[in-house]
């Protein structure tokens, strides 16, 4: 055979859960009639957390449709179902079993989302003694060198800068220099509790097909002991779906999202956000194409300038920001405590009841959704989980388990450094503290709770307002001299010494008792 007509040696392209974009940069350059695409369901990414049945679900089945529309494109795909007889239940021993029956030259990657897998990913090329090439996630919009460049020599790092940078980068919001409107934020519109007369817009669902029915079957017999509602099961699962659910929001949510992003309501799981975090983070839509269709709503007239602005600073700045973070400090960032937390995570986490209803109704809309909108996450769970000195290692676990979005890029620095301050203050200048009056500002939960709200000590007292203060005691030494934090520890030092003690005694009663109060 002439070396003209001579094929080369195959390559196999290893495709993860979350990295099911078409011009992926491993998939793109192979030689369909020649290269693989390895894709598989293993036991050790399924189970080193016991992740939500619906998240294990919608991956899975977003994974075998993703397989599909590879080979309908012409790819040679293996895929490895979670049940087959000959799964060897981690992805090297899937890498290196295909090596074994058969002379690939090269395994070709692209970056993974998690520490723990580019630690192993690193090891490869020796262990399997075949050539590993890992490629860089072209899908984010700020890669890991430009994250470290931007970093270097400050003394503190805030998302709100390197946003400005992104949208000059990508000149999104742009009038030449300067950005839409004259101002880079408009956050402060963006703070309004939900009128009752406010009609939300029912969210996308969509009814299983064969390969979700499959999965679905699957979940309930292997993962039955796992956390979280299996059905009813309405996701999207391909990417013409997740596109149905971005021109849905663009169309229907999000002229009203910036007004009403921190709000909450009893009742209501999905209200005015995009619901797009789960096909975002599995790659069913690029934060490109989502940027783009929130900007172009602006240019039209057909969102406001604080909704659109809203919504793009999640994306370009927030989620480019923890997912730069997260690489910039990993694997140290993982073990930070820097509050010397180390209480346990409450049952009512779980699922078992509570007296208290925020916590309750958040804790519910995560079990039957894996899902909670940002505010649910920070300023009722994570607020509680701050105040009470939950452990970062159990209350990251909770996190990354339970919400079908999360995965630990994007997990690990919004609750060791938003929610938990357990990085002492590397990514947020004080802690998101905060009272029952907050939640009481911003949803109508307290109107349905055990507790009053009104009620600072007392049987009947909100547990939210003397746990805020015990935290501002117990944590004096590191928030006493904070800027950020003068005026509320001012109003403290005129408490008199009966009322703090009274706040700490009722704050131990609570923690003693913390999985006794349930709701009768």
């Amino acid at each position: 055979m002439t070396q003209q007509g001579a094929r080369r040696r195959a390559k196999l392209c290893l495709v993860l859960g979350d990295q099911l974009t078409h011009d992926l940069p491993a998939i793109q350059g192979l030689d369909k009639s020649v290269d693989v695409i390895l894709m598989a369901e293993v036991r050790e990414e399924a189970t080193y957390v016991k992740h939500h049945k619906k998240k294990i679900a919608f991956i899975f089945s977003a994974m075998r449709h993703f397989a599909y529309e590879l080979s309908g494109k012409g790819f040679s795909v293996l895929y490895r179902k979670y049940d087959d007889a000959n799964n060897k239940g981690c992805l090297f021993a899937e890498v290196a079993h295909l090596l074994k029956t058969r002379d690939f030259a090269e395994v070709i990657l692209t970056f993974p989302g998690e520490y723990r897998l580019y630690a192993d990913m690193q090891q490869w090329q020796a262990k399997l003694k075949t050539r590993v090439t890992i490629k860089e996630d072209t899908r984010f919009l700020a890669d890991k060198a430009f994250f470290t460049q931007w970093a270097k020599g400050k003394k503190q790092l805030r998302m709100e800068y390197f946003y400005r940078e992104m949208r000059k980068k990508h000149r999104i919001l742009m009038d030449a220099e300067q950005p839409e409107g004259g101002k880079w934020n408009y956050d402060t519109q963006n703070r309004n509790k939900l009128p009752d007369e406010v009609q939300v817009p029912e969210p996308d669902k969509f009814t299983p097909d064969a390969i979700t029915e499959e999965v679905l079957a699957l979940v309930d017999e292997q993962f039955g002991s796992h956390f979280g509602d299996l059905k009813p099961f309405s996701f999207a699962v391909n990417r013409q779906q997740a596109l149905v659910v971005l021109n849905a929001f663009i169309e229907q949510r999000l002229p009203n999202f910036g007004t009403y992003q921190d709000a909450m309501k009893q009742d209501q799981d999905w209200l005015f956000h995009s619901h797009l975090s789960f096909y975002l983070n599995v790659g069913l839509l690029t934060p490109r194409e989502v940027i783009k269709a929130a900007e172009q709503a602006w240019y039209i007239n057909a969102a406001p300038l604080n909704a659109v602005e809203g919504f793009i600073r999640q994306i370009l700045g927030w989620r480019e920001y923890v997912r730069g973070l997260y690489w910039h400090l990993m694997p140290d960032y993982k073990a930070r405590n820097y509050l010397s937390a180390n209480r346990p995570l409450p049952d009512f986490f779980w699922g078992a009841k509570t007296r208290l209803n925020c916590v309750s109704e958040c804790v519910r809309n995560t079990r039957q959704n894996a899902y909670a909108h940002h505010i649910q996450r920070l300023m009722v769970l994570g607020n509680f989980a701050l105040l009470a000195g939950i452990d970062p290692d159990e209350v990251n676990q909770w996190y990354l388990l339970v919400y079908a979005d999360a995965f630990e890029w994007v997990e690990l620095p919004n609750v060791t450094g938003m929610i938990l301050f357990a990085d002492g203050g590397i990514l947020a200048s004080k802690p998101y503290a905060a009272s029952g009056s907050y939640i009481n500002k911003m949803s109508d939960y307290c109107k349905h709770c055990h507790y009053d709200v009104k009620q600072k000590l007392g049987p009947s007292a909100c547990p939210f307002n003397y746990l805020y203060w015990n935290f501002l005691i117990e944590n004096a030494e590191h928030f006493s001299r904070n800027p950020r934090m003068s005026m509320i520890y001012s109003i403290l030092e005129k408490k008199s010494r009966d009322d703090k003690q009274a706040i700490q005694q009722q704050s131990t009663t609570f923690f003693n008792e913390i999985n006794l109060l349930a709701k009768t």
